[in-house]
């Protein structure tokens, strides 16, 4: 059976209802991110679907030196914390250095670790401590089956509200593949599955200096998703993704979120009454 993670008012796992972890890749603006999460609030609100808020202060895993970041630690938090309570929505946040732990956690209510940094052991332990529920990006290069090592290091500090998330695999050089076959092994460890339909569809690094992606795919894999058995869907958000400072390529434009949603909802449901 798979465990319920609490998440202030929200249950993730068991045989609760599909929740929707989504924002923009990273604050680009205080107008951008209102603007964003006031949408989806309306959207959530209307087809009754629990919200998590997403973004990052800080991209620090960018293609390029020249790739924009974010608006740094402080004011990044300044402004995810008064988005939060603005719209009051808990908050999910990824985290890239032990040093950042502690502030993040005052003000996140989920704290994230990367993809790329899901085997950093010492910085696992540091976000294990904290008594946060984690989300864990499976790297691209990780079997799924390999999370158990992952999921020891948080439980080994007495944490044990923990989220695994599906983002793909390498899939030889520029591309990534999802095998489905990893949501019910991840979601067999007894903790609640998450997919990250939009990261799914990267192309890492294809621009050279940028990464590319195909986001008119996200739906189908979503999806199929759904239908195999999820507790949490992953999307990053933007109100125009061509214009995006970071993961444009991949992000879903909002105002194609909601049908999505309706359809995810109507499988979920059907996948939890069988």
């Amino acid at each position: 059976m798979v465990k319920i993670v609490n998440i202030n008012h929200i249950e993730i796992g068991g045989n609760n209802p599909l929740v929707l972890i989504a924002g923009p890749c990273v604050i680009e603006s205080e107008d951008n991110i209102r603007r964003t999460v006031k949408g989806l609030k309306e959207i959530t609100s209307e087809i009754d679907m629990p919200l998590i808020l997403k973004s990052s202060y800080d991209k620090a895993n960018r293609t390029s030196m020249k790739s924009y970041r974010g608006p740094g630690l402080k004011r990044g938090l300044e402004i995810l914390q008064e988005v939060k309570v603005e719209f009051d929505v808990p908050l999910l946040v990824d985290v890239h250095q032990i040093e950042e732990v502690e502030s993040v956690s005052r003000v996140a209510d989920i704290l994230q670790v990367p993809a790329f940094l899901c085997r950093q052991t010492d910085l696992i332990i540091s976000m294990a401590r904290t008594g946060k529920p984690i989300n864990v990006k499976k790297g691209q290069f990780l079997a799924p089956w390999d999370m158990k090592n992952v999921i020891e290091k948080i439980e080994s500090t007495g944490n044990k509200r923990i989220l695994l998330t599906e983002r793909g695999s390498c899939f030889g050089y520029n591309n990534l593949v999802v095998d489905m076959k990893s949501l019910p092994i991840m979601r067999s460890f007894g903790y609640p599955v998450i997919f990250d339909a939009t990261h799914s569809v990267q192309k890492p690094g294809e621009r050279g200096t940028a990464t590319g992606g195909e986001r008119e795919y996200v739906p189908f894999l979503a999806q199929a998703a759904a239908a195999i058995g999820i507790d949490g869907l992953f999307l990053e958000v933007h109100p125009k993704p061509e214009e995006a400072l970071s993961d444009g390529p991949n992000m879903l434009r909002l105002d194609q979120v909601k049908e999505l949603l309706e359809k995810l909802i109507r499988i979920d449901k059907i996948v939890k009454t069988i």
